[in-house]
């Protein structure tokens, strides 16, 4: 891993001659990410991170913490024990310079010694299981990370509207696969980062794995083809 991410978040934060970074997925064309969208503050989130944050309580594991900014406003503004876990090296620098107390940088499958009250995934949380192939380990990781009364709160995209429709309304999709499993590319300054796997998840996907994973599931909110949901325990 290059940590392109990491290298944009630390460019950012230092005033070192940040560049907006590039995405692209096996379905979408090249798109914009300016740096300063991961820099937002409260006020600049959208409804469903907004949501999230409001219903945090307790010992937080904010995974996926990229620059710190849930995690950031959960431990100064709300006052909560708050870790920050990501596996951008130098995003959990720029965590840390921030004033993150506790910011980890190791992947969530290698996680393990404490459990949490609220664990946050968001910013289309469910990317991190990859693929439909890895969410049992992935949900199982996180029953064990969570505590009996615990919740996790998890964001997503149904992205049937991205593919095209016949004149009945039919949805043209690949076969071969679940039409939410991406490759996910990022680039910055000329280079670019190794594809990865990337899950988007419809909300009936995840209630279903949820539920063959020892979870209850509750959809708290949606933003047109988005969603915010909270995952207990059985």
């Amino acid at each position: 891993m290059k940590d392109l991410m990491g290298r944009a978040i630390w460019d950012y934060y230092h005033n070192e001659n940040p560049e907006d970074l590039q995405t692209e997925t096996s379905i979408s064309e090249l798109d914009e990410l300016p740096v300063d969208y991961l820099f937002r503050d409260f006020e600049e989130m959208n409804d469903i991170e907004q949501k999230a944050l409001q219903l945090s309580e307790g010992k937080i594991l904010d995974i996926g913490a990229g620059a710190g900014s849930h995690s950031l406003y959960l431990q100064n503004e709300k006052k909560l024990d708050v870790t920050a876990l990501d596996i951008s090296p130098k995003s959990v620098e720029v965590c840390a310079l921030r004033g993150i107390e506790k910011a980890v940088c190791e992947n969530m499958l290698d996680f393990s010694g404490e459990t949490f009250d609220t664990i946050l995934l968001l910013m289309n949380g469910t990317g991190v299981f990859e693929s439909l192939a890895k969410i049992d380990t992935y949900l199982q990781k996180l029953h064990t990370l969570l505590n009996d009364n615990g919740q996790i709160l998890i964001d997503s995209t149904d992205i049937i509207y991205m593919f095209d429709r016949d004149k009945d309304g039919g949805v043209y999709i690949p076969a071969g696969g679940y039409y939410g499993e991406l490759e996910y590319i990022v680039h910055y300054k000329g280079e670019s980062e190794e594809p990865i796997t990337w899950l988007y998840l419809d909300f009936n996907t995840l209630k279903n794995a949820a539920g063959n994973n020892g979870f209850k599931i509750e959809k708290l909110m949606k933003d047109e083809d988005s969603y915010l949901a909270k995952l207990t325990k059985k």
